[in-house]
């Protein structure tokens, strides 16, 4: 959510009626999260100037670990100069350290391509916000989940309870400190992921939503105490309910 929003911003940045607009002081706490959304909070360092230019040579954007060669254009301005240098902080400072983390397996490649193409500036800030909103459109539809055998058989369903909410296992990337909170597409995949944890017995499809609509999922290790709620259900393994009367 935060690299997306950044990627927005940045686009507009790019396009802005002033012209390309480059963030001078390029630092994580000049950004704050509202509503949702990336704000910049301080647009003192901000500058639509592009560095002038009389050959390409003239145009090489430096920072401590790398260099890329830019071209001079006809105008005699170094091309992109200021959409290239949001773009590569935007990676240096954000996405290596929020992109390979906590998505789903099946879309960590689209990720890793997206992280190497701006480390390399081989994307400009348009192609890269057309790569995120195609791992967004794959993430909220559920396309990024590989056929595989259907596992919500192995569990039995009962509707009209859950299960008492308390401190049980710890999971990665969780929504809750006090146990196992994933968000989902589907109960199928809340089955595929139960079944990929040692420790989970059972789960239930929370109310709560994520910023995409997705639903959270809780895990469980054990049969807790079942209290009743009509909008419900209490999804338990098979194996775990044998020789249980439920």
């Amino acid at each position: 959510q935060i690299c997306l929003s950044l990627v927005k911003l940045l686009f507009y940045l790019a396009h802005s009626p002033l012209g390309s607009i480059a963030l001078l002081d390029f630092q994580p706490r000049q950004f704050v999260m509202v509503d949702g959304n990336l704000k910049v909070t301080d647009m003192d360092d901000a500058s639509t100037e592009e560095l002038s230019c009389k050959e390409d040579n003239d145009c090489t954007l430096d920072f401590p670990t790398k260099s890329f060669p830019l071209q001079c254009s006809a105008v005699g301005k170094c091309k992109g100069i200021n959409e290239k240098k949001n773009l590569f902080n935007a990676y240096r400072y954000f996405f290596t350290y929020l992109l390979p983390h906590s998505a789903p397996p099946a879309l960590r490649p689209f990720l890793s391509d997206i992280l190497n193409a701006t480390g390399d500036l081989r994307y400009g800030i348009n192609e890269t916000l057309k790569a995120f909103e195609k791992v967004l459109h794959l993430y909220k539809s559920g396309l990024y989940l590989q056929k595989r055998p259907l596992l919500l058989k192995d569990y039995i369903s009962l509707k009209g309870f859950r299960t008492v909410e308390g401190e049980d296992y710890k999971c990665w990337p969780s929504y809750s400190h006090l146990g196992c909170l994933l968000s989902v597409h589907s109960a199928e995949e809340a089955a595929a992921i139960c079944n990929s944890q040692s420790q989970c017995q059972s789960f239930i499809i929370t109310q709560q939503r994520t910023w995409t609509g997705r639903p959270l999922a809780s895990f469980q290790s054990s049969l807790t105490d079942l209290i009743p709620d009509a909008n419900a259900v209490v999804y338990i393994k098979r194996s775990a309910s044998s020789g249980k009367r439920l």
